[in-house]
């Protein structure tokens, strides 16, 4: 307080100690000719005018995360229990103190009922769900240093409801995607507890390896993301041990299913998977449609890092298809079974944050489809109508679920014409060599929004920027 201006302000640059912790201190003399004292009082922090905010630490973490299941199933395949354990490494230099597991199968039940179940924590303490009890977080005994490893472990419950989904049974059939808890992941935005949407994918996870040992019926076959050995359990059951390497999630399915095998000309075993009512010719036709995308998208991208691919088939789905490391859920539809197939570089191999960016895993990978099926994407934009100012192909999740009759038009198909356009713009061998040096660049890494933008620009002759603006790219 000065006695003749009031209230005095004081304005303090920081911006050069940007990320780091300033302590602000206060010293003043008292004027000995006054009747009063010095008194420091009414103090408060404007942070308003400041324009540089402090830099988030980018690094993703939990990093290389391993995880070991065993679980076992009833009569049915539609209950199974057991235990799941993960180790991880912090690999941030921003200590951790917790982890959060994501339940993502809790969203096709309720807090009341929950499909997927953790009890009997060790490893940390487990704290309150939230997220509609999709996210669990487990606090660490201590906080973990950069380059420190621990391990947590649970015991595990899934219940798998009744439907044709990615998880859900059909009768006698049961797809059981998402249903083992995963590590979620912290970086520069912090923890990424994004809700789950059934209109697309929310799943964010860093590649991990696996082992999942599931003990079910001798009757009952089992696909699964990995390579798979079958050995005879006790009477009448079998134990498949699955393991795979370098993978974002782990899916399986449980049924009496019809099985077909093959090998596709560059040497991956492929595996179709077919519910009763299938016909021969129709699981005939996938199993060639499965070998002839998996060799068309690896000549592209790079080489299937994953042994085999399991495509389960079933009519019934409400969905077209639904991508897993090594393991599809598909319609009888050769685009559909591309397509997905197509997920095993773009969100499998290359991942991304499919809730923020849904379009670089969606566009990319119905461009790649187009490729295989020798589609140029001529006459592209011949319908396009843009529904408001504010619908850009690199909308989120949140956008598209206000908004979902346009979700499939725009982050699938004027996604799609825009890597079309961009081609056309840079040249055929000039994006040919773009997405595949891209992909190496980001083998079982995260791409970003802008880190593609860097490198298509890199690839460029010309300045991009106005195609970012007219084709709605931000980021």
């Amino acid at each position: 307080m000065n006695k003749n201006t009031g209230y005095v302000q004081k304005t303090v640059d920081v911006s050069s100690f940007a990320g780091q912790t300033v302590n602000l201190s206060f010293t003043g003399a008292e004027d000995s000719s006054l009747q009063t004292s010095f008194v420091l009082d009414d103090i408060a922090l404007d942070t308003s005018g400041g324009t540089t905010t402090p830099p988030g630490d980018s690094t993703r973490t939990p990093a290389a995360p391993a995880y070991t299941v065993s679980l076992s199933s009833d009569g049915a395949g539609t209950t199974w229990n057991g235990h799941e354990s993960v180790t991880f490494t912090n690999a941030s230099a921003t200590a951790l103190s917790e982890v959060y597991l994501r339940l993502w199968d809790n969203y096709h039940g309720s807090c009341d009922a929950m499909p997927i179940k953790v009890s009997n924590v060790t490893g940390g303490t487990a704290g309150a769900l939230s997220v509609a009890c999709t996210a669990l977080k487990i606090d660490l005994p201590a906080p973990l240093a950069q380059g420190q490893s621990a391990a947590i472990g649970f015991d595990l419950g899934i219940t798998v409801p009744s439907g044709a989904d990615r998880f859900g049974h059909d009768g006698a059939f049961s797809f059981i995607g998402n249903a083992l808890p995963v590590l979620a992941v912290r970086d520069s935005a912090g923890w990424h507890l994004d809700p789950y949407t059934d209109n697309g994918e929310s799943f964010y996870s860093l590649a991990a390896d696996f082992k999942v040992t599931l003990d079910h019926p001798s009757g009952l076959l089992v696909p699964a993301t990995g390579t798979a050995t079958d050995t005879p359990g006790s009477s009448g059951r079998t134990v498949t041990t699955a393991t795979a390497s370098k993978v974002r999630d782990f899916a399986w399915a449980a049924g009496p299913f019809s099985k077909i095998s093959g090998t596709s000309p560059g040497g991956v075993a492929v595996n179709v998977y077919s519910v009763s009512g299938i016909s021969s010719a129709s699981a005939q036709s996938m199993l060639s449609t499965a070998e002839s995308a998996v060799d068309a998208h690896a000549s592209r991208f790079g080489a299937y890092p994953y042994g085999e691919l399991d495509a389960v088939i079933d009519n019934n789905y409400w969905f077209g298809g639904m991508e897993y490391p090594g393991f599809v859920l598909d319609l009888v539809s050769t685009t559909a079974l591309t397509h997905e197939i197509g997920h095993q570089w773009w969100y499998g191999i290359v991942g991304d944050d499919e809730y923020n960016s849904p379009w670089l895993d969606e566009a990319f990978t119905d461009y790649a489809t187009d490729l295989a099926q020798g589609k140029t994407g001529a006459n592209c934009w011949s319908s396009v109508s843009w529904a408001s100012s504010a619908e850009k192909i690199s909308n989120s999740m949140a956008y598209w679920d206000a908004h979902s009759s346009r979700y499939s038009t725009v982050v699938y198909g004027y996604g799609k014409c825009a890597l079309h356009d961009l081609r056309r713009l840079i040249g055929d061998s000039a994006m040919t060599k773009l997405l595949k040096d891209y992909a190496t660049a980001h083998w079982y890494g995260v791409s970003t929004t802008a880190e593609f933008k860097a490198a298509a620009q890199a690839a460029a002759g010309t300045d991009l920027t106005s195609f970012w603006t007219q084709h709605r790219i931000d980021g």
